[in-house]
């Protein structure tokens, strides 16, 4: 069997956050989040209901992100995945840029409904598969979308968890902090402080990532392929080569 590629790890993982509830959204850019839902849909046995803006195949919605905002302000998305240029302590996310804004350099588009969503969604799943103090940082430059709120704000939403390249931590929003829950093969926990810009917990027993289940892998490698290739063609061509 070939060797497990970081990128079906973590749809693995993500894929394994995503059992048991009932719809989830997936943005435009996001491949390996959207692999992982629709290996979810698949492992439920199509109990799942997925929807990917900017696919036709993947999302019942007729009116693309302004459908998906009326779902999640209804209550109607159990989870959503965000990612940034840069991620803190606290679950705030950048998606705006480095550096003193407005001076952000490089620019990039910005929020997109995120903060909006964050606000919203019970589970929201950070995401950043690189894990350098560049995108972990102790403070964002700018907060595109906060991860915690004032006591007297009504916010359902918020981050459920952080995945990377190199482990998983979980978010305790009453201590407002990540605690490291696991290790990826081949990584500890010197290497993640090392490599993470904020301060955060360790869980009592911080456990190794385990592998994608035979069956979760064969779909990684069959039918998940031609399936995720409709919106994201590039990330599917690399996933079969």
């Amino acid at each position: 069997m070939a060797e497990l590629r970081e990128e079906e790890l973590l749809i693995g993982v993500i894929a394994g956050m995503l059992q048991g509830l009932g719809h989830v959204a997936v943005g435009a850019a996001s491949p390996v989040p959207g692999a992982a839902a629709l290996l979810a849909r698949r492992l439920s046995g199509g109990r799942l209901r997925v929807s990917i803006l900017g696919s036709e195949a993947h999302s019942s919605f007729t009116d693309g992100s302004r459908e998906l905002f009326d779902c999640a302000g209804q209550g109607r998305i159990d989870a959503f995945f965000l990612g940034g240029v840069q991620i803190d302590g606290a679950a705030n996310v950048n998606l705006v840029g480095p550096g003193p804004y407005p001076k952000t350099e490089p620019r990039f588009p910005g929020s997109f409904g995120a903060a909006y969503l964050y606000y919203t969604v019970p589970r929201v799943i950070l995401f950043r598969q690189e894990h350098s103090p560049r995108s972990l940082v102790e403070r964002v430059d700018f907060v595109t979308a906060p991860g915690t709120s004032p006591p007297e704000v009504y916010r359902p939403g918020g981050p459920y968890a952080l995945v990377t390249g190199r482990c998983v931590f979980a978010f305790d929003r009453e201590k407002r902090r990540f605690r490291l829950e696991r290790c990826h093969p081949g990584h500890d926990l010197a290497e993640i402080r090392r490599e993470t810009g904020f301060d955060f917990d360790v869980a009592p027993k911080v456990a190794q990532t385990a592998a994608p289940a035979p069956e979760a892998l064969a779909l990684m490698r069959g039918v998940l392929i031609d399936e995720i290739a409709e919106v994201y063609p590039q990330f599917a061509a690399r996933l079969a080569a």
